[in-house]
């Protein structure tokens, strides 16, 4: 299951995340974000080992502008709580994994 974080619970989750997890920064009006979602859930509810949060930029505007968030979707990669990756624009399955895996020890 995604986990939605913000402004309150975000540095904390990522902290306490050992390994890679994947944060989906989104708007419930944007387009690309609704069509990344659903891939998102699929790759969340079939791989036990990946941690994705999300982050709605429209509720959260500090953690968006901390992490320099000008176009959604955006999708960062950390790595046991440091940001190792930042992908903008919509991704597939495919890409996604790959992505992920990348980082993956």
């Amino acid at each position: 299951m995604i986990k939605k974080v913000n402004q309150a619970t975000f540095d904390r989750e990522i902290t306490n995340i050992e390994g890679i997890c994947l944060v989906d920064f989104y708007a419930t009006w944007c387009g690309p974000c609704m069509r990344l979602s659903p891939i998102l859930e699929e790759i969340v509810n079939s791989r036990s080992d990946y941690s994705i949060l999300k982050v709605d930029v429209d509720e959260n505007p500090e953690i968006s502008r901390r992490h320099q968030i000008d176009t959604i979707p955006t999708i960062c990669i950390y790595k046991n709580g440091k940001l190792v990756e930042k992908q903008v624009g919509f991704k597939n399955k495919e890409q996604i994994i790959k992505l992920i895996e990348k980082y993956s020890d």
